[in-house]
This record gives structure tokens, sequence and C-alpha cells, in this order.
């Protein structure tokens, strides 16, 4: 008798790294709302010389407060979780050691929302530290591990984990110095695209996977 065995329309690591892939290319949007926070911000704030956990401060004074700080720390924790989740769904593509790297960033950046600078500065610095220190060496593991297949964005993510790995430790040598906020943000921001351009060739190539027979079904002959 033939036998029918039914097949999913499309394979189900697919659809999870295609899933994967969305969380890390929406991220860089995070910038946005650093603006918008630091828009309502009230006694001045810099992007230059502020870091940007002043902006999920919940205590207001006369010479500063970020009215919006509740928006900022739900960033810091919605953005994180979506690299912790992206990171995940695309362990394959980018190996066990970039995925852990890549899990422990996103749940300190969540960690850092659920600890506001100013409510305990110890525990804050605590929770920031890996984000700090696990991106970087995640870029440069990662595009050591894509030198063959993509060169070139090997070679892109090699730079900017160099750059991100050079601003992190001068924003922490700098202290509460002038230029703390723009070393912070070097820091933190081309990490958003470095792993997004990655997501991006990992969302426009699994198109070109073989799919199954068409209708879903395949068949194969037996005799009884």
């Amino acid at each position: 008798m033939p036998t029918v065995i039914a097949r999913p329309p499309f394979p189900v690591t697919d659809r999870a790294a295609r899933w994967g892939a969305l969380a890390l290319l929406v991220r860089p949007t995070y910038i946005a709302t650093e603006f918008v926070v630091a828009a309502a911000t009230t006694g001045g704030y810099s992007f230059v010389v502020d870091s940007v956990s002043r902006l999920g401060e919940v205590g207001c004074s006369a010479a500063y407060c970020s009215p919006r700080h509740a928006l900022m720390n739900g960033s810091f924790i919605g953005f994180g979780g979506l690299l912790a989740g992206g990171a995940l769904l695309l362990a394959r593509p980018l190996g066990p050691w970039v995925t852990g790297l890549l899990v422990v960033s996103g749940l300190s950046s969540a960690a850092t929302g659920l600890a506001p600078l100013d409510q305990d500065p110890t525990l804050h610095a605590v929770a920031a530290t890996p984000l700090f220190v696990a991106q970087p060496l995640a870029l440069i593991l990662l595009g050591a591990r894509l030198r063959r297949e993509q060169p070139r964005l090997a070679g892109a993510l090699l730079a900017t984990g160099a750059v991100t790995a050079a601003a992190a430790a001068l924003f922490v040598l700098s202290g509460d110095d002038h230029p703390a906020g723009l070393l912070e943000r070097l820091a933190l921001w081309p990490v958003l695209f470095g792993v997004a351009a990655f997501a991006w060739t990992q969302r426009s190539t699994m198109g070109t996977r073989a799919q199954p027979p068409t209708g879903g079904v395949s068949r194969t002959a037996g005799r009884s």
C-alpha cells in the first residue's frame, strides 16, 4: 500500500531563524528611543557628556529629570530580550560561543533596565558590565567564523568589534569625564548595526534553500 507522509509547508528551523533574524533586524530602532527620552529631559542632557543610563534615572531634582525614564528602562529590557531571543533562534549559523555571548549581552541589557542608575549604582554597574565585554567579543568571534563564507561582512564585524572594544575600555576608564557619553555610544550603537547586518544575510538567503515538493506531500511506494 502507498504510504503518505505529510510535511510542513517549510522547515521549522527556517521559521525559527526568520523570527530570529527579524528580532535582530529591528534592534537598531533602539537609538530612536534614546532621542525620544532625551528630548523630554529637563536640566540639560548631552549625548557627548552624559551616559545612556542617566536617561533611565527614576528620581527627579531641580538640576535634572528624565520624565520618560520608564520608556528608557523598558527599552533596555525589551531590546535586550530581542538580542537574547534572536541569538537563540539563530544559534546554528552563529555558533555556540557567539550565541552564548549575545545571550549574556541581552540579559545584561535587560538587567540594567531593572536596576536604574540612581537607585543602586553598584548593582547597575554589575548588571551593565557583561554587555560591554561580551558584545565586542561576540562580533570578533563571529567575524572570524565568517571569514571564508562572507569575507566582506567578516571584515566589517572584526573592525566593529575592535572599535567597540576600545570604546568600551575608554568609557570605563573615563569615568565621568566629558566624552563619556560619546564613548559609551561608540561602544554600543555600532553593535546594533553589525548584528543586524548578519541577520540580514540570514534572512535574505533562507528563501534560496531547498523547499519541500509542491503540495507538501511525498509518496513512497511499498508492498504489503
